[in-house]
């Protein structure tokens, strides 16, 4: 393959042909031994007592200005930046000066990993830095950084194209490091989760990716082949039906963070790869499972934000306190004004069209009910907001309502007017299970791709019988969304889902 290089990377290619003939390995394979971070460093420097007199740091070059025998750099970690004093007799202390003249000043680029060994003091100007007695270059860098100016409290060349931020998201944290407090909030929300369900005397396990039947959830999957059994396999749209199985196996409590794929489309809230979390609770319903996700979401938003109330897009919105309870049915009469209650299948399309819902011949019931909901209602619940019991045709893996049997006991957390959980008083009626499959193998052969197959294998578990569950999936990416105030999955996604770059080159050539 033939590199199309540009001047500065000949360039630098050409520094790495100069370092080796100098005897200097530009990619060392020795431990360097790093004993302290920029921000131990602003911590822990006292110069009144004159420590961290013998410290090494590693990290990589973001600016340079280049003097005569002495010069500063600025080194960039993980933890933050820092200024380096590099003064040629230091790094250099016998006759031979070719670190600093050669090496330094005109091998090195912006970029390059190097490792200093030094000490911390205050410049004349006041600026803490490291004094550098080594330098030791880790790895050189062959792409140039672009480089972020900021003047007069105005930025200049910021790297903010988002179609380059994704696609070259390693850049990104290099040059924008405050994209870095993203995803770490996000280990942090994991973590204040993993640590409340284990408090909970909850068990994390493991289940599939690879699936025969693509279960637990109505949507499009991707197919694979296993070329040793010879047959399709699904790539997972969801892990319900396997956690629980686990229920009926005898664990009183299991949650998994799994990664889900689901071949549809794509836009600011949805990739088709990301991450759920599901967890399924014996000897509970979906009445405790509400009281369970408030006091979850209210310890998550301390945890992260250090308070309850979190800013996402114009909205303030209160993760803390009791959350409205909110009857679907309820919400299309009180946002649309209509009353679909007992509605058929006709009414409903008729309806769709009195109020100017599209819609599809392959949708049933449920689906109709749901695009009425999701035209009129859906962006009108700001504030947490449990969507409760659904109408049968819309829950195909739920319980019954008490009450009435036309309804299930469901709800959907809806935020900002987008949805951020679903959860169950999950079916455990063999019998009921297999006829609402059946129902939704129907709606299969009217053309609802996203319909759910029968799964024989989860009827003959709950055969053997499971106790009254309630079950919660919630979306990570979507999650994490909203508790860092980002408007876009791909902001919360190291890596999402591109178009190949050779396309997306095409197409702006031919514009």
């Amino acid at each position: 393959m033939e590199l199309d290089l540009n001047e500065q990377e000949l360039n630098r290619r050409a520094s790495l042909k100069a370092l080796k003939e100098l005897g200097i390995e530009p990619y060392p394979a020795a431990e360097y031994k790093v004993n302290i971070n920029t921000a131990q460093i602003k911590e822990q420097f006292d110069p009144e007592k004159g420590n961290l007199t013998d410290i090494t740091i590693a990290g990589r070059i973001m600016s340079r200005r280049i003097m005569g025998a002495a010069s500063f750099m600025e080194l960039q970690d993980e933890q933050g930046r820092i200024q380096v004093y590099v003064k040629r007799d230091e790094i250099c202390p016998g006759e031979d000066k070719t670190m600093y003249n050669t090496v330094f000043k005109k091998l090195l680029d912006i970029g390059d990993i190097v490792g200093i060994r030094g000490f911390a003091f205050i410049t004349q100007t006041g600026q803490l830095s490291v004094h550098a007695k080594e330098l030791t270059l880790l790895s050189k860098s062959l792409k140039v950084l672009p480089i972020v100016k900021e003047q007069d409290g105005k930025v200049f060349d910021a790297f903010a194209d988002p179609e380059l931020r994704y696609r070259q998201r390693y850049v990104d944290l290099i040059v924008n490091p405050q994209v870095k407090d993203t995803f770490i909030k996000r280990a942090k929300i994991v973590a204040t989760m993993r640590q409340y369900f284990n408090e909970a005397g909850c068990l994390e396990v493991e289940t599939p990716i690879l699936q025969s039947i693509p279960g637990g959830a109505t949507a499009r999957p991707f197919i694979t082949h296993h070329n040793a059994l010879d047959i399709d396999l699904y790539m997972r749209i969801a892990n319900e039906l396997y956690l629980k199985r686990l229920i009926v196996g005898g664990y009183n409590g299991v949650y998994e963070f799994a990664k889900d794929f689901r071949n549809e489309g794509m836009d600011k809230t949805h990739n088709p790869e990301f991450t759920c979390m599901e967890i399924y609770v014996a000897y509970k319903d979906y009445n405790w499972m509400m009281k369970f996700v408030e006091t979850m979401l209210e310890k998550i938003s301390i945890a992260v934000n250090g308070t309850t109330k979190v800013k996402i897009g114009d909205n303030e919105v209160d993760f803390g306190g009791t959350y409205r309870r909110l009857p679907i049915l309820d919400a299309i009469k009180e946002y649309a004004g209509v009353d679909v209650k007992g509605m058929s299948e006709d009414e409903l399309r008729a309806t769709c069209k009195k109020l100017n819902v599209e819609i599809e011949p392959s949708m049933g019931k449920g689906k109709l009910i749901d695009a009425i909901f999701g035209e009129y209602c859906e962006g009108k619940l700001i504030q947490p907001t449990f969507v409760t019991d659904y109408p049968v045709e819309m829950s195909p893996l739920t319980k019954r309502h008490r009450t009435d049997p036309t309804l299930t006991e469901r709800f959907e957390l809806f935020v900002c007017g987008k949805e951020l959980a679903n959860a169950y008083s999950e079916l455990n009626d063999p019998i009921d299970q297999l006829e609402r499959f059946q129902e939704q193998a129907a709606l299969k052969s009217k053309g609802d791709d996203e319909a759910m197959f029968i799964d024989y294998d989860f009827v003959r578990a709950l055969e053997y019988g499971m106790p009254p569950t309630s079950g919660l999936g919630m979306g990570i990416d979507r999650l994490t969304m909203f508790m860092t105030g980002q408007t876009t999955i791909q902001d919360v996604l190291f890596f999402p889902q591109m178009r190949p770059e050779k396309v997306v080159k095409a197409q702006k050539e031919e514009e």
